[in-house]
């Protein structure tokens, strides 16, 4: 792993970056964008041309368009937000019709198959570093999105040794001047940590949210709350990052069964100091959690 903080470039101000899929991230990076004078325009690229128009009015873009072609016709640097099952296409589109100068780089989740599938295409290839703002929450849509959201957060990049030396040095610039600090990872190395991170805590969201009856809920406060939040994203998003990143997640709810069965083995002995060392253990880990983060809030 290779932490380099905030990145020692500085961005000279663009003319055109182009957003594929305006929602919670791609709106936040547009307005992100536009608040710190980044670029001359914004466009976003999206299928709905009434989203592209609330996009505009809550100023995450400055122009909107239905047709790919025509919203990276220009543009220094394309940002795919799109699903991840969906990022790969999309790169390879915007290498087909963009200039060729491009920076195309991406948001997604996920990174082996995505970077895997685009270094087949030459082109594809030749414009591409993978990367991955580890930021949002359970909200969609661009009404959800937050100039801010990026500030102090990592943004975890994936080059390998077909990356562009010349486009990952853009992308490293591109993205510390959204306000995030940079991490890089092989793309193995970035789903391995992920699974564990961010897909494993959606998983056991869902899993606790649905695992209690519905006529109890009356008498569920903030511990339910708190640890469900995240089972209010959008599933169909999610059946997506779970399938592209099947294995990893699989161990980790291997290493997820092991610690509860911790618990259980202490409760079937009735052992009082196992069950206080089981909840140490994770209340530590919590605090160290805390203190890289400065507080006791995050998003994501």
């Amino acid at each position: 792993m290779v932490n380099l903080g905030k990145g020692s470039g500085v961005l000279e101000r663009l003319g055109t970056v182009a957003i594929i899929g305006v929602g919670l991230i791609g709106g936040s990076i547009g307005q992100a964008i536009r608040s710190r004078g980044l670029a001359d325009r914004v466009v976003g690229i999206g299928r709905d041309a009434a989203r592209l128009a609330e996009a505009v009015e809550l100023g995450a873009i400055d122009a909107g368009t239905t047709e790919l072609g025509q919203g990276v016709n220009g543009a220094d640097v394309v940002v795919v937000c799109t699903p991840v099952t969906r990022i790969a296409d999309d790169v390879r589109s915007v290498a087909e019709l963009g200039p060729q100068g491009v920076l195309v780089t991406d948001a997604g989740s996920t990174k082996q198959r995505i970077v895997e599938a685009v270094e087949l295409d030459p082109r594809a290839r030749a414009c591409f570093v993978g990367g991955h703002p580890i930021a949002g929450s359970e909200r969609k849509g661009v009404a959800a999105a937050a100039p801010d959201l990026f500030e102090a957060k990592a943004c975890i990049l994936t080059p390998t040794e077909k990356t562009p030396t010349d486009r990952l040095q853009r992308a490293r610039t591109f993205w510390s001047s959204l306000g995030c600090r940079l991490i890089e990872l092989s793309p193995r190395e970035h789903d391995l940590a992920l699974a564990l991170t961010s897909h494993l805590p959606h998983a056991v969201a869902a899993a606790l949210a649905g695992s209690i009856p519905r006529e109890t809920l009356t008498m569920a406060a903030g511990a339910y709350r708190d640890g469900t939040r995240v089972a209010g994203s959008d599933a169909s998003l999610w059946a997506g990052i779970f399938r592209e990143n099947r294995a990893p997640i699989l161990e980790s709810l291997k290493t997820f069964r092991s610690s509860l069965a911790g618990l259980e083995s202490a409760l079937e002995a009735d052992d009082e100091q196992g069950i206080i060392a089981w909840w140490d253990h994770a209340k530590n880990r919590r605090a160290h959690f805390d203190s890289l983060n400065g507080s006791g809030t995050t998003n994501g």
